[in-house]
């Protein structure tokens, strides 16, 4: 298994309640990518999240319990973090993580088609 089912379940319910946004699955960075009107915004990778955010809030969210860097090609990719489990098992920690993803997305860039 690629993504943890209960981790993708949980985040599908949280993202059921939210009006006028377009969702989308898709399998991608061997897990599940939830697109949020077109856009990459939250994924399951393994039993982490994988978050996409404002780079602004890059100080504040490195200080979160469960915050791993993104790295990609050696580098620290700013806006985007994995979270392990204890990062979010809370209630208030996950909608912590929803909620930083979904106002980031309406001015995070989508990717070329």
């Amino acid at each position: 298994m690629a993504y943890s089912t209960e981790l993708a379940d949980r985040v599908r319910e949280r993202l059921s309640v939210e009006n006028n946004m377009e969702i989308e699955e898709k399998k991608m960075f061997s897990g599940l990518s939830f697109l949020v009107n077109g856009k990459m915004c939250i994924n399951i990778s393994h039993e982490n999240l994988m978050c996409r955010y404002d780079p602004e809030l890059e100080d504040e969210v490195s200080e979160k319990k469960g915050f791993l860097p993104m790295i990609m090609k050696g580098k620290q990719l700013k806006g985007y973090c994995y979270i392990e489990p204890s990062g979010f098992q809370k209630p208030d920690d996950f909608e912590y993580w929803i909620r930083i993803c979904l106002d980031y997305n309406p001015v995070a860039k989508a990717s070329k088609k």
